[in-house]
């Protein structure tokens, strides 16, 4: 029997997620471990090439259930794939080890849980956003480029004198490549620049 082990991070998690997972992984005895880092749950080659790895008898370990799936339906059917072909499947952050019978019975209760759980955040984000629409709040993150910033960077970019990394950090260290999404190099304003100044 093989413990082979598989993470998943998002860009947004970080570094540190990552490391929690390679270390409880290792610390388990996992003789492999698969890594997939990407911005969606739905673009995971790494599980894939660790599906195709895993051979009969072998078990497949994970640190949070919620790794390897989000939605309690694909849970089971991966599960259920997996246990044809003879490999079991363990969680570390939970009691649950298909190799026994108490743990598959474990994996559907907190499987549905998990969906709920995520069910209920979709809907307080969604109630949030509604309400902050409301008192006339948009959501998403604070523009780093603002209509004040970008009428100092044409000022600043008019005087040919000054350099664009000059530039940029009198402006709050912003990216050079936001500064061009906004303007041209001589300080004239293209699109997105229009429509921020007329907003």
């Amino acid at each position: 029997m093989g413990l082979i082990g598989y993470a998943r991070v998002s860009t947004a998690e970080g570094r540190q997620v990552l490391d929690r997972q390679l270390d409880a992984l290792n610390d388990a005895g996992c003789e492999r471990v698969f890594e997939d880092r990407a911005s969606g749950a739905s673009h995971r080659p790494e599980l894939a090439a660790c599906l195709d790895y895993l051979r009969k008898d072998d078990v497949l370990v994970v640190l949070d259930l919620d790794r390897l799936g989000r939605r309690a339906g694909e849970l089971i059917a991966l599960i259920d794939e997996l246990d044809h072909r003879g490999i079991g499947f363990r969680a570390l952050n939970s009691p649950m080890d298909t190799t026994e019978p108490a743990g598959r019975a474990f994996l559907q209760i907190q499987a549905a849980f998990a969906e709920m759980e995520r069910n209920v955040i979709r809907q307080r984000i969604r109630e949030g956003v509604k309400a902050a629409r409301a008192r006339g709040r948009k959501g998403g993150r604070p523009r780093v480029m603002t209509p004040e910033k970008l009428r100092y960077a044409q000022t600043l970019m008019a005087d040919q004198t000054r350099s664009i990394p000059d530039i940029c950090r009198e402006l709050g260290s912003i990216p050079a490549s936001t500064l061009y999404h906004y303007l041209h190099a001589d300080g004239t304003l293209k699109e997105p620049g229009i429509r921020l100044l007329d907003a």
